[in-house]
């Protein structure tokens, strides 16, 4: 099993259409794919929440979700508002374990990295599980301060960045995003592995799933999967 986490510099960046973007291009190169979200928020009870989008645009039919918090939050302070317990990392680095027997197991966090998914955060997640994580960008204003922040903790932790990828590239980019393109590498000293379209997650799932590997680079990609 290969473990690949996916957070975000922040919330809205991207993170639920690049996890179905980076499945389904695993899922084209002939990859078994899971995917699990350890903790969904803002999602009642038998709503479709984000493993659904992500069955819909990839066709994975392997995923879990370990909670689930009808408040829009944070999933710890969502879990303490409703009554429920917190997720332990011990119970959701099982959860994952589950999905062994898949060749890519992709684990979409909640919000940005340090976030508390439960008693823990993603970062220490991966940390736990030994697990390069990807990060979600936004293209404009912001998106170096935030970007560079997160990478560093990365790096602090001793935790390998396997990629900057920029969640939402818009039609017709402003200066600031023709910028950032070239200097988050820069500052972060990561690649960037990639871009997806703005509307990428408003496409049917045919033209998704054929589309989906061009939004990375090549290189990268292929190293990603080997």
């Amino acid at each position: 099993m290969s473990v690949l986490l996916v957070t975000g510099t922040s919330t809205d960046v991207g993170k639920t259409v690049v996890t179905a973007a980076l499945a389904a291009a695993a899922r084209a190169a002939g990859r078994s794919v899971a995917v699990c979200k350890p903790a969904q928020t803002g999602v009642a009870p038998g709503e479709p929440g984000d493993l659904a989008e992500i069955e819909r645009l990839a066709g994975v039919t392997r995923t879990l979700e370990l909670a689930r918090y009808p408040e829009p939050l944070a999933p710890d302070t969502a879990a303490r508002r409703c009554g429920a317990p917190l997720l332990t990392l011990a119970e959701t680095v099982a959860g994952i374990e589950t999905l062994a027997d898949a060749d890519l197991v992709l684990v979409e966090g909640a919000g940005g990295l340090l976030v508390r998914v439960g008693e823990f955060t993603l970062l220490e997640l991966a940390q736990k599980l030994g697990a390069p994580v990807v990060v979600v960008a936004a293209a404009g204003l912001g998106t170096l301060n935030h970007s560079e922040l997160t990478t560093r903790a990365l790096a602090a932790a001793g935790v390998p960045c396997a990629g900057l990828v920029i969640g939402s590239w818009p039609r017709t980019p402003d200066l600031a995003s023709e910028c950032n393109r070239d200097d988050l590498p820069a500052v972060t000293g990561v690649e960037l592995a990639g871009s997806v379209p703005a509307g990428a997650g408003r496409f049917d799932p045919e033209r998704f799933a054929a589309s989906a590997a061009g939004w990375f680079d090549s290189r990268w990609l292929a190293d990603l999967l080997r």
